[in-house]
């Protein structure tokens, strides 16, 4: 069985009860956001919802932000959050698409069958006046098998060897002024600008109302920053999260990615023997 890539919220309001249905909240902001999305999980979500923290629900064994976990890590706290692998899992945030982009993919690169994401996330939800509440959730445990797609992960010597050899295309999807070198980074420490030889399609040119634009305009984001979506691509950003929203817009027009790399500008701006470029 397979799921759409997107669920309305028709759809989701008469799934509430399906016990086969899975809802993770998975709300999630760059500091300079001044948003918390646990706080507002607290505050109210969708009925039935459990929420994905993808801080902790990470590999430990390196600073950098939220990595891909271990997959028997991954399957003990999603198993503890009620979530198998066979169920339907629906995922949504705060911001409508953001990071429930990361979490989809994340689901979908450890073995999950059934994964697809909220149309116009939590924004279209409560503007809607569907149900809502800050009853805490309590999931009877399940058993999560993982079925790692470690290709779709690319470290550092992936991205490295494919901007020397051209194999694949790096895809960054920071702002513009951020890619350019122009505007300084969220995070402290890391150097501004870009990897040579990449190319950025802004995760806001695939994105409205909370969900992605249609196929011609994604095709047309793609083409207008010189991107070949019929060859490789590796998608970048700053720490692994807005990837992911074009890993999902390229799966949505039939041109899934090569990998996507976790480490992202978080790992690259703060590395002294990797090239930035700038402007």
């Amino acid at each position: 069985m397979t799921a759409p890539l997107f669920v309305t919220t028709e759809w989701l309001a008469t799934h509430l009860d399906d016990p086969q249905v899975k809802i993770v909240d998975a709300s999630w902001y760059l500091p300079t956001m001044n948003r918390n999305g646990k706080a507002e999980y607290d505050e109210g979500h969708i009925p039935g919802a459990v929420f994905f923290d993808i801080d902790a629900i990470a590999d430990k064994t390196t600073t950098l932000p939220h990595m891909m976990p271990k997959p028997d890590d991954f399957a003990h706290v999603v198993g503890a959050m009620g979530i198998s692998d066979a169920d339907h899992i629906v995922v949504y945030d705060g911001a409508g698409l953001f990071a429930a982009a990361r979490v989809w993919w994340t689901f979908t690169v450890m073995g999950a069958a059934r994964v697809s994401l909220l149309e116009g996330g939590a924004p279209r939800w409560k503007a809607q006046s569907r149900a809502w509440t800050n009853a805490k959730t309590n999931p009877t445990p399940k058993t999560f098998k993982t079925s790692l797609d470690a290709a779709a992960i690319a470290d550092i010597a992936t991205v490295k060897a494919a901007l020397t050899t051209k194999s694949a295309q790096i895809v960054d999807a920071r702002p513009a002024d951020r890619f350019r070198g122009d505007a300084p980074e969220p995070r402290p420490g890391l150097k501004s600008g870009h990897m040579a030889g990449s190319f950025n399609v802004q995760f806001g040119d695939v994105v409205a109302n909370g969900t992605l634009k249609n196929a011609e305009d994604l095709r047309a984001a793609f083409k207008k920053a010189g991107v070949d979506i019929d060859q490789p691509i590796i998608t970048s950003c700053g720490s692994g999260v807005s990837a992911a929203i074009l890993a999902l817009a390229l799966q949505s027009i039939g041109k899934p990615i090569h990998a996507l790399y976790d480490g992202s500008w978080a790992e690259w701006g703060a590395r002294d023997d990797c090239e930035v470029a700038r402007g």
